[in-house]
């Protein structure tokens, strides 16, 4: 009898400890978007996004492992349970909503115009029936396939302002923090690239989790409002967009 209450107890304490635990949440970013999401000299995954994520998992009480991924497998792999979240610039759209839920929004990065320095054009309208650049599936690809503009489909960013630093693209369109990174602070590009005008949409960024899982998108938001109340979310704004 001693031996078997023992071994019930041990089994108690076990089957407390299993459901106890803290379970990590893996969160996928396509870590070619500077300053939002980049892998630094050390190999590691920095940037606005990955401070933040960090910040609303220290809020909400969950571990999180952030794993680098292709941006065109990015979503398949939230529906399937590869991931269950995704923090990478994904702009929260009414398309976007119809497959996948999103958190709060935590900030507004609107779609600019990256252009040669040389340019005329200020505005998307200027430059009809011209080549623009975007990376696939971005708000910025959908805004040209909009306009009069010819869209110029490419698997990263980078390889697109490349192509307009060459000459084979008479601009470039994308979110305005990831814009501000490769014209301000790229020596490469800030002498032959400039940025035309204002943001010309409202895009708000939020974290995209898997249709339906409503507890975890819920810690996700109470993590948010914390880090937005408290100031931290202006003091990375501060570090890595300013």
């Amino acid at each position: 009898m001693e031996k078997g209450l023992a071994l019930l107890l041990l089994l108690s304490v076990l089957s407390f400890w299993s459901c106890n635990k803290s379970e990590t949440i893996t969160i996928a970013s396509d870590c070619t978007w500077p300053p939002m999401e980049m892998i630094d000299a050390n190999q590691e995954i920095v940037g606005f996004d990955i401070d933040l994520i960090k910040a609303v998992a220290d809020e909400a009480g969950i571990e999180i492992v952030i794993k680098n991924t292709t941006w065109d497998g990015i979503f398949a792999g939230l529906s399937n349970n590869t991931y269950d979240g995704v923090i990478s610039s994904v702009t929260i759209t009414e398309d976007r909503k119809e497959t996948m839920d999103f958190t709060i929004p935590y900030i507004n990065a609107g779609q600019v115009l990256i252009v040669p320095k040389d340019s005329d054009a200020l505005v998307l309208a200027d430059l009809a029936g011209e080549n623009v650049g975007a990376q696939i599936g971005t708000t910025g690809a959908f805004v040209i396939e909009d306009s009069a503009s010819v869209l110029k489909n490419y698997d990263e960013l980078g390889f697109a302002i490349e192509d307009l630093a060459n000459g084979n693209l008479k601009a470039v369109v994308c979110d305005s923090p990831i814009a501000a990174d490769y014209v301000l602070s790229n020596e490469n590009y800030k002498a032959i690239l400039k940025i035309v005008g204002e943001p010309f949409t409202e895009d708000y960024y939020g974290i995209a989790v898997k249709k339906g899982n409503t507890a975890f998108l819920n810690k996700l938001n109470a993590g948010i409002e914390a880090i937005i109340a408290s100031g931290k979310r202006d003091e990375l704004i501060d570090t890595w967009l300013r």
